[in-house]
């Protein structure tokens, strides 16, 4: 019933930093404090991404400087150590890389990264091409829409539509994101439906029902208030 939800091309950074799997391992902390980043893809050929490397991969060089981990401790993080005498992306980086298509919905995107711990997410084709980032950040634009858009959307996605014949007694006020719902309707069993739809709108941060029902009138064999 509501309009079409937001996706990853809608939010996610199209201009990327990426590196080759032979990028040296100060190349690569060059990059993530020029940019200010997090992490970065690593990509070969065309630009297919085979893999990231954080700061997470990087820090292990760090750790293990001065410790030289015992036999137990090597074998525990194996990964770790090995990292650590590393020198460019291909050692250093995760793989096979987490990514999302463009066509994936914003709370997949948020599932995705909560599941996984990870803060930016490389966007890719069918093919595996680059074609973006999309971060925590990012996903997190829909609620820098205004709220007379948020208004206009409810108006016409969840009111008009859930209540034809009473949608001019509904008021649909919208302030810092938080919207309230208010009047009185025919239609009383679809009121808990309206505070769903209207949260399920990106850029929502809360709904506030106050939608009435109209009472019954058995002699009329309807409704009374409504015109």
């Amino acid at each position: 019933m509501t309009s079409t939800p937001y996706t990853v091309a809608d939010v996610m950074t199209h201009k990327v930093v990426a590196v080759t799997p032979t990028a040296e391992f100060k190349e690569i902390v060059t990059a993530i404090e020029r940019w200010k980043v997090t992490a970065l893809p690593v990509v070969e050929g065309e630009g297919r991404v085979v893999g990231v490397v954080s700061e997470a991969d990087l820090l292990p060089k760090e750790e293990f400087h001065e410790h030289r981990p015992g036999m137990i401790e090597h074998m525990r993080r194996l990964a770790d150590t090995s990292k650590a005498g590393s020198t460019c992306a291909e050692d250093l980086m995760t793989t096979p890389a987490v990514t999302v298509h463009p066509s994936a919905t914003l709370p997949q995107v948020a599932r995705l990264m909560a599941e996984r711990h990870i803060k930016r997410l490389p966007v890719v084709d069918a093919d595996g091409t680059l074609k973006g980032i999309v971060s925590r950040a990012d996903l997190l634009k829909v609620f820098l829409r205004s709220d007379d858009a948020l208004a206009a959307e409810i108006s016409h996605e969840v009111v008009e539509q859930l209540f034809p014949v009473s949608r001019k007694t509904v008021k649909v006020d919208v302030t810092q994101g938080i919207v309230t719902l208010s009047g009185r309707i025919r239609d009383a069993h679809r009121i808990p439906l309206a505070t769903r739809l209207a949260q399920a709108v990106e850029g929502v941060v809360n709904v506030r029902n106050r939608l009435e029902a109209l009472a019954s009138d058995p002699d009329d064999g309807g409704l009374t208030g409504y015109t």
